[in-house]
């Protein structure tokens, strides 16, 4: 009796997980351009403030040097970002601590000049303004940059689906096929920032009829897409065993 009611149950649960296959999954690769949205929206933030603000543009303006100092401060954490990687925790912890202990003493010995004369001396002749046209010019060019990003990778994107891979490029729609009845996937996150900042990371993909792999690198929300294809591709192992069963 217990073997009759546990047969049912398994067959259940196996339509289940077929009915829950996703149809297809979109992958998309980007470029590390991205990344730099932390300062676009600083950018954006410090240009409407600049823009209310009716102090004089001067040295003495404390809150204008505090904005700018930031953002440089942001600018060379981004373009770290950029230009290396951090594969484990505990470098992007030591990059951190170092970043904010150096942005600490130079807005200290801004605020506090007396505190730290030595310091102050050294830094006497750094007085980074800008006005709300510099905020609002930077803003406008990665604006205009993110979007024509999000236009191109449009025609250029991946799409899973449970017997094959299609390739969609190209302003003409071109799309290239690949046969991929035994799908296997890789996910590789190389670097902690970019995962932090996107959860992004690198998806690779091989195909059982190509000796190719094809690599994706910067993919937004990796953990996600690799459940979905992981699920699609369970699924479709069910189907294939019930269908030799019949």
């Amino acid at each position: 009796m217990s073997d009759a009611t546990a047969k049912p149950t398994a067959s259940t649960e196996e339509k289940n997980s077929a009915e829950k296959m996703p149809e297809r999954i979109f992958l998309v690769s980007y470029p590390k351009i991205v990344f730099l949205y932390p300062l676009f929206v600083f950018s954006l933030i410090a240009a409407i403030w600049m823009s209310f603000s009716d102090r004089p543009l001067t040295e003495e303006n404390v809150a204008a040097v505090v904005v700018a100092t930031l953002f440089l401060g942001l600018l060379a954490v981004n373009l770290v970002i950029l230009s290396f990687d951090f594969p484990r925790t505990t470098s992007l912890t030591l990059f951190f601590f170092i970043a904010a202990l150096l942005m600490g003493f130079v807005l200290w010995a801004r605020l506090q000049p007396g505190v730290l004369p030595a310091l102050t001396a050294l830094l006497a002749g750094f007085h980074p303004v800008a006005n709300a046209t510099f905020y609002w010019t930077v803003t406008a060019i990665l604006g205009v940059i993110f979007v024509l990003v999000f236009i191109a990778v449009r025609f250029d994107y991946w799409e899973v689906r449970p017997n094959e891979l299609l390739h969609h490029h190209g302003f003409l729609a071109n799309m290239e096929r690949v046969y991929a009845p035994s799908l296997r996937i890789d996910k590789e996150i190389g670097d902690v920032f970019e995962y932090m900042l996107l959860r992004s990371g690198r998806l690779i993909l091989h195909p059982s009829d190509d000796r190719r792999s094809i690599i994706l690198d910067n993919v937004p929300f990796i953990n996600r897409k690799e459940e979905a294809i992981t699920r699609m591709l369970g699924a479709l192992q069910v189907q294939l065993r019930e269908d030799s069963r019949r």
